[in-house]
Order: structure tokens, then C-alpha cells, then sequence
């Protein structure tokens, strides 16, 4: 089928924002993903760079990614039960060994098993608005669980949200020297993990697979609607995601991240907020794209999303080989990891660049093709 040049170009504006949320999770301690005031103080210019970060970026790359990834087994669908099966299943794979043996980190596991459920209620559901009704009921669903989870946790926090010197010592010690330490803590990680898509996020990531694959049937995430309709959704859904998100943040600093309510209440408007966000962001891309087209750097990004699983791959090498193997692991803050950021996305555009002037695809979107092949599930290419 043919490629949609605005999917590839959503893509790739995913895959290096998703860098802007995961370059905390490499560079820093894990308690700091969310909590900029793990070390107890936290500097004014590192309290300002995470609140621009949470408010434009934090979830709703995730959440564009989603969307686009749901559309995405939409348009898969007539490739059949077989061949989505075998590609899903693979995913997993390549994402529980990049969790294993890489960062501890990985969502390629999370959207392969959510997606061997979601392409079935996705095929089943004949309605796009009942699919859409659907897929926002899923994500209520996940913002009510996290809810309940903080109505159940304790008021005092644990080290995953204040870690004392020991554990940040330790934690240094086994993403920096690698060995079997690293391998036994990512497992307890993934056993984390799981159990967290189990209770809430799964809830989530279905909602937006569902919501974005009725957004694909609809026409709308084709560009088919019209460039004012595009441009009047994304000013509304962007000043309402803004209206919702900006308390959050302004609680969150004020209450100086305190892990209750922060840890849990507190980030309910960003997990509201940021469908509408991504949504929001995709609309302004369909809106304006007579503009944006033709601009080079347009083409730079959409290389970057024809190549999505690559180029995400290949952010966690160079972000694991400068934090963990060259020592920079808990040396920068929060401003100066952006600085990493700008490295990093100069040589996923320069790589995509260079890797599609000579071949068709990315190197581990063929080697998902190609097993996907000898799993028996694409009769296209067997002909």
C-alpha cells in the first residue's frame, strides 16, 4: 500500500519528541522521571526545563505514537489474522530483549501485547464512532485506576520517588558497570512494568489504539478532511489541553512535588490533557502542510518515522553508550540533557537520510518484515 507522507512525518515528530520524556530516564536516576525534586532541592533553571518539558512533551508523544500506532493496525487490518499476528508477536520479542539486555525503559513490549488484543476490537468494531466511543472509555478507564492507586498508596514515599544515597549509588553502580546486575535488576523492572500495564496503563494504550485506528477509518488521520477544519480543531483541542495541563503544573511545583499528592492526583490533568495534545498536535501538521511539505526539514522527519523502529532503537545505543559506558550517567541536569537531545536527533535525521538514499526501508523494519515472512504471516510476499 501506499505510504501517507503526513503518518511518516507524525511519526517521526513521536519518535524524536518520545526523546525529550526518555533522556531523563537515561541521564538520570529513575526517581527523576517524574520528580524533579528527587534529591530533596532542586535548582530554579532544572525546575523551569521540566515544567516546559511536562506541559508541551511529557505523554504526549506517547500519546500521538499511540494513536498513530492504532491507525496504523487500521490500515493493516486486510493483511490478516496470520500476518498481524506474527508482526505483533515479534514485537514483543524485540522488546522484551531490548528491555533485557539494553534499558530498562523499552515500550515496544507494552505496544505488542497490547496491540495482539486491540487489532481484534478494532476488527470487530464495525462503527467508527463506536470504536472511537470505545477507545475513549479505555482511557477513562486508566485515569480512574490511577486514582485508585493513589487512593490506595501510602501518604510516605518510597525510593522510587525519593531515593536515598545508597540507592542512587547502587542504582549507578549496576547501569554503568552492566554484568548480570543490570540483567536481574531490568527483569525486576519488566515484572514492574507489567504489572503496571496490568492495572492502568494497558487501560490507556488501548484507548488511544483504538482511538487512533477510528480516527484512520474516518479519513481523518488521511488528511481527507478539510485544512480549515484541521486548523480550528487543532486551536481548540491545544488551548483546552492547556487549560487542563497548566494547573497540574502549577500544583505540582507548588506543592514542591511532594509525592502525595504529586505522585498520583496531581498527575491526572497531564493524563487527560495529553490525547488532546497529540490530537492537537496532528491536526496543526494536517492544517498547515502545504507549508510544511515542502521544507527539507519536513522530509528529514518523515525519513526518521519510515524508519521509527530503528531510529528508536538506535536512541537507546547512543543514549546507553554515552550514560552508561561513558560515565555520563547522573553527571548532567535536567537543561544540559537537552543538550544530548540535539546530538541525538542530528544523527537520527542524518542516518535516515543517508540509510534511504540506497535502501527502501530501515535495517529492523526489514528484519521485522522478514520474520514476519518466515513466521508464515504475509502471504503478499510469499507470491
Amino acid at each position: 500500500m501506499p505510504r501517507i507522507q503526513t503518518l511518516d512525518f507524525l511519526r517521526g515528530i513521536a519518535i524524536l519528541g518520545i526523546l525529550l520524556l526518555n533522556i531523563n530516564a537515561f541521564g538520570l536516576p529513575g526517581a527523576a522521571y517524574l520528580n524533579p525534586n528527587w534529591q530533596g532541592s532542586v535548582a530554579l533553571h532544572d525546575a523551569w526545563t521540566w515544567a516546559v518539558v511536562d506541559f508541551f512533551a511529557q505523554l504526549k508523544f506517547l500519546a500521538l505514537f499511540a494513536l498513530l500506532f492504532g491507525g496504523g493496525l487500521q490500515l493493516l487490518l486486510p493483511r490478516g489474522k496470520r500476518w498481524l499476528q506474527a508482526r505483533l508477536s515479534w514485537l514483543v520479542l524485540f522488546g522484551f530483549l531490548h528491555c533485557l539486555l539494553f534499558w530498562e525503559g523499552d515500550i515496544l513490549m507494552d505496544y505488542g501485547l497490547i496491540g495482539l488484543v486491540a487489532w481484534r476490537m478494532i476488527r470487530d468494531v464495525a462503527s467508527s464512532r463506536q470504536l472511537f466511543n470505545t477507545g475513549v472509555m479505555l482511557y477513562v478507564v486508566g485515569c480512574g485506576a490511577l486514582i485508585v492507586l493513589g487512593l490506595l498508596s501510602g501518604h510516605q514515599p518510597n525510593n522510587s520517588w525519593l531515593p536515598g544515597a545508597a540507592d542512587i549509588q547502587y542504582e549507578t553502580f549496576w547501569k554503568t558497570h552492566g554484568g548480570w546486575e543490570a540483567v536481574r535488576n531490568r527483569l525486576d523492572l519488566l515484572s514492574s512494568g507489567l504489572l503496571s500495564l496490568a492495572a492502568q496503563y494497558g487501560w490507556q494504550l488501548a484507548g488511544l489504539m483504538l482511538t487512533g485506528a477510528a480516527l484512520m477509518r474516518s479519513g481523518w488521520l488521511k488528511g481527507s478532511w478539510s485544512l480549515a477544519h484541521y486548523r480550528r480543531t487543532a486551536l481548540i483541542l491545544l488551548l483546552v489541553s492547556a487549560a487542563i495541563e497548566l494547573p497540574g503544573v502549577y500544583f505540582q511545583w507548588a506543592s514542591g512535588w511532594t509525592f502525595y499528592p504529586a505522585g498520583f492526583f496531581l498527575q491526572l490533568p497531564r493524563e487527560i490533557s495529553a490525547p488532546l495534545q497529540a490530537v492537537g498536535y496532528a491536526a496543526l501538521c494536517f492544517g498547515y502542510w502545504p507549508t510544511l511539505a515542502p521544507l527539507k526539514i519536513t522530509r528529514a522527519v518523515s525519513c526518521v518515522g519510515k524508519m521509527a523502529l530503528s531510529n528508536y532503537l538506535l536512541q537507546t545505543l547512543l543514549c546507553t553508550l554515552f550514560f552508561n559506558h561513558f560515565g555520563w550517567f547522573n553527571r548532567l541536569d535536567r537543561l544540559h540533557l537537552l543538550l544530548v537531545v540535539v546530538v541525538v536527533w542530528l544523527i537520527n535525521l542524518s542516518f535516515s537520510l543517508l540509510w534511504l538514499r540506497y535502501f527502501r526501508q530501515g535495517p529492523v523494519e526489514w528484519l521485522w518484515r522478514r520474520l514476519t515472512r518466515l513466521s508464515g504471516g504475509d502471504p503478499l510476499l510469499q507470491k
